[in-house]
């Protein structure tokens, strides 16, 4: 492309990309920085709680067709990771900090998934939101106890490209170039002097290639992966997808939210019917172990169709050499975005539009609420020793109200309705 210099003339990773921003000696050499990097995330106490959060299903959660086993947040980090690690290889990213990178993307996210979220966006509206990228750095730099300095813990102390894969949305609240009034954003105000030191040269409001690589890689393990669990639970149902009116709400639901509003609803449906007409395509899926069989093939055929169409158009733009940082962009076809997209809207309309899914979370919003208020009311009771120590040093009500946040991002699903139930039982008692 022109304008963009050709990796070959850069080193791929240049001594600030592997810089910590608080300075630590090599215990084992021999190691990479980024081999250190994925292990400090792999055994982190952040990436084990993802096993308890939501990522469709809630965990434990028994339905009908369903085998009691949904995938979690933990199960599509590691999915997602084996994705970004393949693809970023074959580009010429070093694998382990893609990896890294695709381990770390969802550690912020609170119980409930994406519906927490927006109850605790609601409850920290008057101290700088809350927003699940974001949550993530803090968690990396601040909150997941690895390295301290004197001043503070520093999380995980990864390297400046790490830290910078990681980040999907470099830019603070209400940044977004093109629109400011997405609630998507990556740091937090009290957290820019270290998003400021990893985006230190990086252009601004640029996600660097590891990270563009990291977000194609997540799209792809989710749009794919709870298709595949909503057919096996058999809330899909294929024959609909041949359907009309079926495909018109699709369509629908795809508009706006997973494609620009103005996409024409021809060409999602062009873009379905390549997938429709695939000789893989697991056509009348009847949950014998044959269909089982074939299902996993197509999820398989599906990442490899998304992967290889990312890495060919890359590659056409770029040619060969290793491709990092910022010496590259990715290229993903549109033909490939608009068949991902309708896959996620699939799943949307019959997944997670379920009714008795939104009866579960309007009552997740009010745990979220509640134990929210609750700690609000009664802290430093109810919080972590970790979170009482920095509940009873915070400046002022917005801090302590952040320590608030903290501690409640971290929950799983089933420790937030357990610290609900102690914090508001009592007062129920009295009313």
């Amino acid at each position: 492309m022109e304008g963009t210099a050709h990796p070959a003339h850069h080193p791929p990773y240049d001594p600030t990309s592997v810089a910590r921003w608080a300075p630590e000696p090599d215990k084992r050499p021999g190691r990479t920085a980024f081999q250190r990097d994925r292990a400090r995330v792999l055994h982190s106490a952040a990436l084990r709680r993802l096993a308890g959060k939501t990522q469709v299903v809630t965990p434990g959660q028994r339905t009908p067709g369903w085998d009691a086993s949904p995938r979690t947040r933990l199960t599509h980090s590691l999915e997602c990771a084996q994705v970004g690690r393949e693809l970023g290889a074959a580009l010429g990213c070093d694998p382990d900090l893609v990896e890294a990178a695709c381990l770390s993307h969802d550690l912020g996210h609170p119980p409930f998934g994406h519906n927490g979220e927006e109850a605790l966006n609601e409850f920290a509206r008057d101290c700088g939101g809350f927003e699940g990228n974001a949550q993530s750095l803090r968690l990396l730099t601040r909150i997941e106890p690895k390295r301290f300095t004197e001043e503070r813990s520093v999380g995980l102390n990864l390297t400046r490209a790490a830290l910078d894969a990681a980040t999907k949305y470099p830019w603070p609240r209400g940044a977004r170039p093109g629109d400011p009034a997405s609630v998507k954003f990556g740091v937090y105000e009290d957290d820019r002097p270290v998003f400021d030191w990893v985006r230190e040269g990086a252009p601004a409001t640029r996600t660097c290639f590891e990270a563009q690589v990291m977000d194609w890689s997540d799209d792809v393990a989710y749009s794919v992966h709870d298709v595949e669990d909503g057919l096996h639970a058999g809330h899909v149902d294929p024959g609909c997808l041949l359907a009309d009116p079926e495909r018109e709400d699709i369509f629908r639901v795809a508009l706006g939210r997973y494609v620009p509003a103005d996409t024409d609803p021809a060409e999602l449906a062009e873009a379905l019917d390549r997938l429709l007409d695939m000789e893989w395509w697991p056509h009348n899926y009847d949950g014998s172990a044959r269909a089982q069989a074939r299902l996993k093939d197509a999820t398989s055929q599906l990442i490899g169709r998304f992967c290889l169409a990312a890495e060919s158009a890359t590659r056409d733009a770029y040619g060969g050499g290793r491709l990092t940082r910022y010496t590259a962009e990715l290229v993903v076809p549109r033909a490939a975005r608009l068949e991902c997209a309708v896959l996620k809207a699939v799943a949307d309309r019959y997944v997670i539009q379920r009714a008795e899914q939104e009866q579960l979370r309007a009552d997740q919003r009010i745990v979220v609420a509640e134990l929210a208020e609750a700690l609000v009311g009664r802290a430093p009771d109810g919080l972590e020793p970790q979170f009482r120590a920095l509940y009873d040093r915070a400046a002022d009500d917005r801090a302590r109200k952040r320590v608030i946040v903290d501690q409640i991002a971290c929950l799983t699903d089933v420790s937030a309705r357990s610290l609900h139930a102690y914090l508001t039982a009592p007062l129920a008692k009295l009313s």
